[in-house]
Parts: structure tokens; sequence; C-alpha cells
């Protein structure tokens, strides 16, 4: 254990007190739900780090999910051929790669993946995952059924986590609604762990097990974090009970087949007309926001940088700080989180990925603990998605989901630089690094 391992240690209680001070009722801050939550992470990082047999599991996690993502990608490069191929992939009939095409080699294997997590749902394997952690966090952490159930769902699913607790959100506490926002927002979905892995598997061969990891550790994160900023001032309907998964599953294992493909296709369309959008309105705003800059520059005789990330980049440079990241890394790991909250989660996997292919990392620890502080989608867009799938299934509670909806992303923030701490907190020299 080195100075590093402590500083992330001592950023989990800083964050705590981040959240602390911003809360709407800071007597009623439930403790043991806090203390309880971190200690859930606390023993899932230290198994995963630190313990032989846990570091076993986690390497053949990844090795299970990288040879999926094989398979997947056979049914990409039957569709798309050349297009389809890495980079250093040589295709059945001597075909080489073109490069690397997000398009056409990262996305696609969304709609595998969304076929796979439907078929593990008709066959009821998803469901007993889910009601086994659900159990874990309302025994424990003393929050409602409904809660319980939602945060462990989202674990594995995405905003269609909602659905499983239908029934319930029309009753639920608004503490309730920022736990599931800030749950869901803190985790990352099965389907699209797949582009990530995707985009930084050369660079980072063991990034499969470390996202994986991310999402179990930053479920109860999300919780902590909400029930921080918005404590539980009321008594919730569900609160000591164990729910049952509200179920509208498919008819057939033919159906479920057809129905995941068909969300995999919608949340792809979903996910490049967010980048197209987004990543056009930055450039613009980056194109006023630098000829407001350079004369700036001109008139105090500095050389600042004019960018939103640049910008965002500053803002965050103290948390990097606290997650334990090296302060020879700590300024372009910064400028990556901020991309996130602007740009999605996907854009700044993409651009760890460029800065790891460039060696700008002078610190293997730097990219790990960097990898586990983007695994969420606490990000802009995914605020409103999350708040207009929500309000889908329940309506009368619109005007509540869109007030509480800023803190529930800040909370869902919070709780990825808390899962970034855990790792930090158990990365040392010896246990599951960059190439395992």
């Amino acid at each position: 254990m080195d100075k590093y391992n402590i500083i992330s240690a001592i950023g989990i209680f800083i964050l705590i007190g981040v959240a602390w001070i911003f809360s709407t009722s800071k007597k009623d801050v439930n403790w043991r739900t806090v203390g309880f939550g971190v200690a859930i992470q606390t023993v899932f990082g230290f198994f995963i780090f630190i313990v032989p047999i846990g570091i076993k599991i986690f390497l053949f996690i990844n090795d299970v999910v990288v040879k999926i993502l094989d398979n997947a990608s056979t049914g990409v490069r039957f569709v798309f051929g050349r297009l389809a191929l890495s980079p250093g992939i040589v295709g059945d009939n001597g075909e080489t790669s073109l490069g690397f095409i997000l398009a056409f080699q990262g996305f696609p294997t969304i709609i595998f993946f969304s076929a796979l997590m439907s078929v593990l749902y008709y066959l009821n394997i998803l469901q007993w995952l889910i009601r086994f952690f659900a159990r874990i966090f309302s025994s424990l952490m003393v929050i409602s059924g409904a809660e319980s159930l939602c945060t462990s769902s989202n674990i594995f699913c995405g905003v269609e986590s909602a659905l499983t607790i239908k029934p319930y959100l029309q009753s639920m506490t608004q503490s309730e609604l920022c736990t599931i926002l800030s749950a869901g927002m803190a985790t990352l979905a099965s389907n699209v762990l797949a582009v990530y892995i995707f985009m930084l598997r050369d660079q980072f061969p063991t990034i499969a097990g470390h996202l994986i990891s991310a999402s179990f550790i930053a479920a109860p994160a999300g919780v902590v974090m909400a029930k921080i900023l918005m404590p539980e001032t009321g008594i919730p309907v569900t609160l000591g009970k164990h729910i049952n998964i509200y179920n509208e599953k498919d008819k057939s294992l033919f159906e479920a087949i057809i129905n995941g493909s068909n969300e995999g296709i919608k949340l792809i369309i979903g996910i490049i007309a967010l980048l197209i959008g987004t990543i056009g309105l930055v450039s613009m705003f980056d194109m006023f926001l630098g000829w407001i800059g350079q004369n700036i520059n001109s008139i105090m005789g500095i050389h600042f940088e004019w960018t939103l990330k640049a910008l965002l980049g500053y803002v965050f440079y103290p948390f990097t700080i606290i997650m334990g990241i090296p302060l020879a890394d700590a300024g372009v790991i910064s400028k990556i989180i901020g991309i996130r909250v602007i740009l999605t989660e996907a854009a700044s996997y993409q651009e760890l990925a460029i800065v790891m292919s460039k060696k700008m990392l002078i610190y293997p620890r730097s990219a790990v603990i960097a990898a586990y502080a983007l695994s969420g989608f606490a990000h802009i867009p995914s605020l409103a998605i999350f708040i207009g799938g929500t309000a889908a299934l329940v309506p009368e509670r619109t005007a509540d989901l869109a007030r509480i909806g800023f803190r529930a992303l800040v909370a869902a923030t919070l709780a990825c630089f808390m899962t970034a701490c855990i790792a930090g907190a158990f990365f040392i020299k010896g246990s599951v690094l960059i190439s395992g």
C-alpha cells in the first residue's frame, strides 16, 4: 500500500462530506444506510483486487465476456465485411481492417448483447440475480423493497429497470425516486458494456472485468449518495418488504431474441443521435468560446485553453486528486471526465482509449481509476433519458421527477467517483492491473 491508496480511501469520506453539505435534510441522513453501502463496496473491492480467488474469478469473467464479444463480432463481420474488422485483424478472405470505425465495429455489438440479455430474462436467470442483490440491499442498507429491486436491476439493465417496479412508482417518496434515478445513472447497462470493451480492449485487455465489477460497486454507491443528498423523510410503502419483479415477459424464446435485438437497434439510434447532436453543439460552442478566449489571452498575455473540455477539466481536477490519481496524470483524466458530463460516456471512453494508445498516462493506476470513474450514465443527455423514460411509466409524477433530476445527476456523479475511490484504495502492485 502506498500514499495513493490512502488518498483514495480518504477520498471516499471527502465525497460523502461533499454530498452531506448539499443535503436537503442533514439531520435525516440515515448513517446505517451510508455505512453499509460503503461496506458492501469495500468488501467487493477487496475481493476483486486483493483476494486470490477473487482475482481468478475476475479474470475468468473478463475472458468469458471477451469471447462472447468475439462471437458477437462474427455476425457483424458477416453483414459489414471489412468495415467490421478491428485494426490488426485479418478477415477470412484475407481482407485487412480499414481502421477503427465505431459505427460498424462497436455499436452493432449492442444488438447481440441486448438479445442475450433478453434471452437471460426469458430464462429467469436475470430475475434470480436481481432478487438476490435486492435482498442484500434492502436487508443491510434499510431501503425500501422497490428501491432495492430497481437498484439491483440497474446492475444488469438500463433505463428499463424502472419497469421492474412499475406498480409502485406512483406511491414512491421523493427520496425513493431520487434513489432509482441516481442508481440508474451511476451504473452501466450490460448491453452497452460491449461498446466500451471494444474501444479499450487493445490497450486495456482486462477492461471487461473492470467495467462489470464497476457496475456492481456503483449500485450501492448510487444509493449512498442519493440518501445523503435527499434523505428519506417519509415512510415508503414497501419499506421492509421484499417485492416481486413486475414481469412483462416474452411469450417465447424466439420472441425474446426479436424484441431484444429491436431494443438494441433503438438504443444504437439513440446513442448515435446523442453523439452527433451533442458533439456538433459542443464544437460550435467551443468555436465561439475560443474566439472570446483569444481576445482575453491577447489582452492579459496568457495562454489559456478556451474549450468546454478544458473548463470542465478544471472543475473536476480536485476530484481526480481525491480519487488517488497521481498529479502527473490528473490533468488528462480530469478533462476526460469533463467530456463525459456533456458528450456521454461513449465519447469519454473513446478519448481514454486514444490517450492510452498515445501513452499519455504515466501511471497504470490512472487508467484503472478512470475506467471506474467513467462507468456510469452520469451525464446531462442521460438525465433527460431517465426522467423521460420513468415519467412515461408514471406521468403524474413528472413534476417530481423533473424537480429532483439534477440532484440525482449530482448523486450519480459522486457515486461514480466513489466507485473510482474504491478501486484506487485497493489498487496495489500485483493486483489486477491493465494486462491481467
